[in-house]
């Protein structure tokens, strides 16, 4: 690779690990599908926001650990699932596993520290967490439900432009390595 592109691969992955406070790990995520299911009841344009897949994105990426990542995606999405009327339990736990997954292994080759990246990663996972969603609905569930190409990318952009400003937020309650 070049010097230019040398620079975004990640060096040695045990120095770049971002460590969190218990509390920070437990709160933060319980904030986010708190937000999730209680705020859209009564401002239903927030409802397009999706809280609980940024805080999967960003702990994956941050702690770069693939197997974190699926506890984290685990965790977050069946916690969502038990709290919403709507939706059959699992099906956020699948796919958000599935990006906590992924999420964590872009972390391990690439330096996810730098805002454009992050934009690009967190529209990136909301189109595949938008699109798995819809597979699993039709192919488990056998929900002939719509994929809105133009809607899902118009929504991905808000939610990456709303990561990014998370994420910067959620840097600050790292521990100092």
């Amino acid at each position: 690779m070049t010097e230019y592109g040398d620079r975004y691969l990640v060096g040695n992955q045990r120095e770049q690990v971002s460590r969190f406070r218990a509390r920070v790990m437990l709160a933060v995520p319980l904030a986010a599908i708190l937000f999730q299911v209680y705020v859209p009841r009564f401002l239903e344009f927030l409802g397009y926001l999706e809280l609980p897949l940024l805080v999967t994105i960003y702990f994956a990426l941050m702690r770069r650990s693939q197997i974190g990542g699926l506890f984290i995606g685990a965790f977050i999405g069946l916690a969502q699932d038990s709290l919403s009327i709507k939706q059959p339990l699992g099906m956020f736990g699948i796919v958000k596993t599935l990006v906590g997954y992924f999420a964590a292994s872009v972390g391990l080759r690439i330096d996810v520290e730098h805002s454009v990246i992050r934009f690009l990663l967190t529209f990136f996972f909301y189109f595949f967490h938008q699109f798995l969603y819809w597979v699993l609905a039709r192919g488990l569930l056998g929900r002939q439900i719509p994929f809105e190409i133009q809607l899902t990318l118009v929504l991905g952009l808000l939610n990456a432009v709303v990561g990014v400003t998370l994420f910067h937020f959620l840097d600050k309650l790292r521990e100092p390595a």
